[in-house]
């Protein structure tokens, strides 16, 4: 017999299980459907940004982080550090606890607010009086109904065509994850936040890294002046970004993968490395949901069709996150996933797309929120910048880390906040401070009479806020 609830939602991910968790406090009876397990086969909620994405990534560049500190820069403390050495398996053994404290702590979080949890695939059956019967397909069939469906269901890696992931040689954010020992030399086709970070992880542990972009610039979402500062960084670093190639046949073998490409000058190159990393980007998953049973509408990138408030072309059928338009970021899912469930609820959810923040988690960290400088100046908006370099910054040279600068770019007649682009030490946490401020519609002059603690990386916010006016604090 079918089991009856509310509200149910597929996918554990960010969007999911915060939807899931929202609609349980404001009422309702719900239940989440997941299928990722954990290497015991067990569920493992959280989607990739818990499992293969976020949390894990964070994990392994902290670690190499903390190994590329004590080689090359405890010196400068004072600190001797001799013969330190790298235990990967004792690295991915710690990230891999990382993630599953998160994904008991998800379980944990269902279990308190009375949400049902189904370990499986969940896919639609059909539609039926008041709402939708689903399946899921499990260590055990199960059938329930729900009045509202709430699906959640991420992203897949994009392959290279005819160059399909076998997680040994040709990585996705997954297989790079598990590497068991640091490659000679690795390479990446594509230098966005994964290509990046994965990166910067394995060159920090001794790795030759090249990264191979098909595009002519780099990062061309961020900011030009701060991708800029962010480019001479990674070059002085010795991580190896290729821009403008045009990736041609590759091949593995036991001596690894080799990569033929155009370089941006149009000669023929080749690249041999152990293993590559492709990180082009990713793809709506709506593998086995069996739209078609129902009539969900899908856009020509195969991701599920919605309005503004997140519904689809069914009567109470929404989805969030990766799976529909807009940026695919865990938060954003986070965001969408709440609103939702207070529009169920009858009452006024809210995502605001032009302060979601974006963050590149390497070093230096990269964070920006809200139209970038190029924007701007396409759409014809009479705009003032200020900077300010984290080289005067007190609190940088006390860290050791001078190296970026924040941006900031206020409307030129009104002086509201536009945009905060920042390179730089701590630059995710900074971030916030511009997304509150440009959340509640402030000036620069407001964060420029704002204070802010002294000696603080957020000084170099305050003082990009005055030099939009050209004035200056610092002496």
């Amino acid at each position: 017999m079918s089991k009856q609830f509310d509200v149910i939602v597929i996918g554990g991910g960010p969007g999911g299980y915060i939807a899931a968790i929202r609609a349980a406090q404001l009422g309702f009876n719900v239940a989440c459907i997941d299928e990722w397990k954990n290497d015991k086969g067990g569920p493992a909620p959280g989607g990739t940004c818990t499992n293969v994405g976020c949390i894990p990534s964070k994990a392994l560049l902290q670690s190499s982080e903390h190994f590329e500190h004590a080689n090359k820069h405890f010196a400068e403390h004072g600190i001797t550090a001799t013969g330190v050495k790298m235990d990967v398996a004792k690295m991915i053994a710690r990230k891999d606890t990382v993630v599953k404290q998160n994904n008991d702590g998800i379980l944990y979080l269902f279990k308190k607010n009375k949400v049902s949890f189904f370990h499986g695939r969940g896919s639609f059956a059909k539609a039926v009086e008041g709402g939708y019967e689903i399946k899921v397909a499990g260590a055990a069939e199960e059938t329930l109904t729900g009045k509202q469906i709430i699906i959640a269901t991420g992203s897949n890696a994009r392959a290279l065509p005819g160059t399909p992931f076998d997680e040994e040689l040709v990585l996705s954010n997954d297989g790079a994850l598990r590497v068991g020992a640091v490659p000679k030399k690795l390479g990446l086709i594509g230098s966005g936040v994964i290509g990046l970070e994965m990166g910067s992880v394995w060159r920090r542990l001794g790795a030759e890294v090249t990264i191979l972009e098909g595009l002519p610039t780099f990062l061309g979402a961020v900011d030009e002046q701060i991708a800029k500062e962010a480019k001479k960084a990674f070059d002085k670093q010795g991580l190896k970004i290729e821009l403008g190639v045009k990736v041609g046949e590759i091949k593995t073998g036991k001596k690894g993968v080799s990569i033929a490409y155009t370089s941006a000058k149009g000669e023929a190159q080749t690249l041999d490395v152990d293993k590559l990393i492709v990180s082009i980007g990713r793809v709506p998953n709506t593998i086995g949901l069996n739209t078609e049973a129902v009539g969900l509408a899908l856009d020509e990138r195969g991701a599920i069709v919605v309005d503004g408030d997140c519904k689809t072309n069914l009567p109470g059928v929404w989805a969030v996150g990766d799976v529909v338009r807009g940026p695919m970021l865990a938060h954003k899912a986070e965001e969408e996933g709440v609103a939702v469930a207070e529009r169920i609820a009858g009452q006024h959810g809210h995502v605001n797309f032009n302060t979601v923040p974006w963050v590149i988690y390497t070093s230096p960290e990269i964070a920006w929120v809200g139209r970038t400088e190029q924007q701007l100046k396409a759409d014809g908006v009479k705009y003032k910048a200020g900077t300010f370099p984290f080289l005067a910054n007190g609190r940088a040279r006390a860290l050791g880390d001078t190296t970026g600068m924040v941006k900031m770019l206020a409307d030129a007649e009104t002086d509201e906040i536009l945009g905060v682009h920042i390179v730089g030490p701590q630059a995710s946490e900074l971030i916030s401070e511009a997304v509150v401020a440009m959340e509640f519609k402030a000036s620069s002059e407001d964060i420029a009479r704002i204070c802010h603690a002294h000696p603080s990386l957020s000084e170099a916010t305050k003082e990009a806020a005055l030099a939009v006016d050209k004035r200056t604090l610092n002496f």
